[in-house]
């Protein structure tokens, strides 16, 4: 049998590479398979059903022998997990590009990927996993509280959602941010999950309050919980699709439905009903298509059920998964009566060139973060909502892996955040560079129909040139790693995105490349959305001093 192994990513400051750049990247590629921080780090599988950070274990091993001898004047490239070529380039060039999953679109589609991954030529980058910027839960964890806080505001008039009942699914390394996002909104929040093992994963790292077993369970303690007032998280282990129709047949609505399924995979992420979870899975590997199919059907009866919500008066929205689609597929012909949370909570926060930003320590030193954490609140103290999230953060959030911090910060901020950052590394004040970051999901660098661009109103929700701009862009600038991805969030043939990670070691170098990237990476967000007609982001525009030749009049 083989010797399982354990990921960690080094702590301190001596390198094991060439220069700071290289070993954040080995840092963060090994952080991301860190089993505090991975679904399944046995597969490389880090999140999202088979979000991989490397194609197999030869090409990880590779990449990490690769970084350890790249020069500071060379850049590493990688083919869906597979490092492949290394040539000259110069100092100001990122040391790493990265391509995941990328198909001409009439290929794009789960079944030739597939086709290709069993052929060892492929592997599914989801967002951050193939990016080598993960970090836990907490990635997606501002986000989803915001968009609660959101929805509260749009319903109830309050972002205080005490004594307010959320019903959802998932708790996978992405939805399980669901119960303390939840929480932190001041919400009881349920969330069916399939897998006990993850509701147990996600109590241990203090996501979850508690684990309930039946419906009967779980509408006690809510109520309990709903009438105290007081906020907290409840796992249910079941079925969506049969716990929310108990839920629902008692009569019982919630005030938010929404969900975090990996339905974007109806094989490897989605789960089917009628059958115990170890049956399941006994299908899967039996029958995938039998299984797939399943799925789908389960699928379309877990979103009727949403819809049914709706019509009783509960806010539903959809989290980008693209149950709706497949939802569809099956005859849900009215699955996008659901809304999408970008269009109906987190567009004008995008139009500001605002998402989700973060930052790991790669001194593995919790006391760094801390100190970063204060610059913030110190810079942006104007900002109510930023230092409450920072002092949340601070109470309720436990690291997974490299201590690191997720804070959605816009255009004009990132870079001089950033530059105060790497002067601090300069001085020593911390003990080792900050690597900075952000989620593919950012407000110019994806095109995803079904989520982040979903209802543009110029109806240029599939246009995939913005994302491929914005990895050209921040490449130019000189990011220490740049990705384009597809199929995200929502599975193939639904999205192109990009990222960009840049380290902050305390050079002039770092600084210049801090002043180019920093600010051309959320730029693209206004400039997309100035584009598009959305009156916030052409108000940023004209207020920040963003060059756009063809700038016209808002229409919304």
């Amino acid at each position: 049998m083989e010797k399982k192994r354990i990921i960690r990513a080094p702590r301190g400051t001596a390198l094991s590479c060439k220069g700071w750049t290289q070993e954040a990247a080995m840092r963060m590629l090994m952080n991301n398979l860190d089993p505090e921080v991975a679904e399944n780090s046995d597969e490389l599988v880090v999140y999202g059903g088979i979000g991989k950070a490397a194609r197999n274990w030869e090409s990880y091993e590779q990449i990490i022998a690769s970084l350890k001898e790249l020069e500071d004047t060379e850049t590493l490239l990688i083919q869906s997990g597979k490092p492949v070529a290394i040539f000259r380039t110069h100092e100001n060039a990122p040391r790493i590009l990265i391509a995941n999953s990328n198909l001409v679109p009439a290929w794009s589609n789960w079944e030739h990927f597939y086709e290709l991954a069993d052929r060892d030529l492929m592997m599914y980058g989801q967002m951050t996993a193939g990016s080598w910027i993960y970090i836990g839960a907490q990635g997606i964890l501002q986000g989803t509280y915001l968009s609660f806080v959101e929805a509260g505001k749009k319903v109830f008039g309050t972002a205080d959602l005490r004594g307010k009942f959320i019903l959802t699914g998932g708790m996978g390394g992405m939805s399980g941010a669901q119960p303390l996002a939840g929480k932190m909104a001041g919400a009881v929040i349920l969330v069916v999950e399939v897998d006990r093992a993850r509701i147990e994963r996600k109590m241990k790292e203090g996501y979850c309050d508690y684990i309930v077993e039946t419906v009967d369970e779980a509408v006690k303690l809510v109520n309990e919980l709903r009438e105290k007032k007081e906020p907290s998280s409840i796992g249910l282990v079941g079925n969506c699709a049969d716990m929310h129709r108990e839920l629902f047949q008692r009569g019982i609505i919630p005030d938010f439905v929404t969900d975090q399924t990996s339905a974007h995979d109806p094989i490897n992420g989605y789960v089917p009903n009628g059958m115990t979870f170890e049956e399941a899975l006994e299908l899967r590997k039996k029958d995938v298509r039998m299984y797939e199919q399943k799925a789908k059907e389960t699928m379309a009866q877990h979103v009727r059920l949403m819809l049914a919500f709706q019509q009783a008066g509960a806010e539903v929205f959809d989290y980008g998964n693209n149950i709706r689609a497949y939802a569809k597929e099956m005859g849900v012909a009215n699955a996008f009566d659901i809304q999408g949370f970008v269009p109906a909570y987190i567009r004008p926060l995008f139009c500001e060139g605002k998402g989700p930003f973060r930052w790991a320590a790669l001194s593995g030193n919790p006391e760094d973060i801390i100190k970063v954490d204060a610059l913030a609140k110190e810079m942006f103290g104007q900002d109510v909502g930023l230092v409450n999230w920072i002092d949340m953060a601070q109470k309720m959030v436990k690291w997974q892996g490299l201590p690191a911090r997720i804070c959605w910060l816009g255009y004009g901020d990132r870079h001089r955040f950033a530059l105060k950052v790497n002067e601090m590394v300069a001085k020593g004040e911390l003990s080792a560079p900050i690597v900075f970051g952000r989620d593919h999901l950012d407000s110019g660098s994806v095109a995803s129909p079904n989520r982040e661009t979903e209802g543009m109103i110029d109806g240029s929700d599939a246009v995939s040139d913005w994302p491929i701009l914005n990895a050209l862009i921040n490449t130019a600038g000189g990011a220490s790693w740049v990705s384009v991805h597809h199929g995200g969030g929502v599975g193939m043939g639904f999205s192109q995105h990009a990222g960009q990670v840049l380290v902050a070691d305390g050079t002039v170098l770092a600084a210049d490349k801090i002043n180019r990237v920093l600010v051309a990476d959320p730029g693209i967000g206004i400039v997309r959305h100035a584009d598009a007609g959305y009156d916030i982001a052409i108000k940023t525009v004209r207020e920040k001093g963003v060059r756009m030749p063809m700038l016209k009049d808002g229409m919304k």
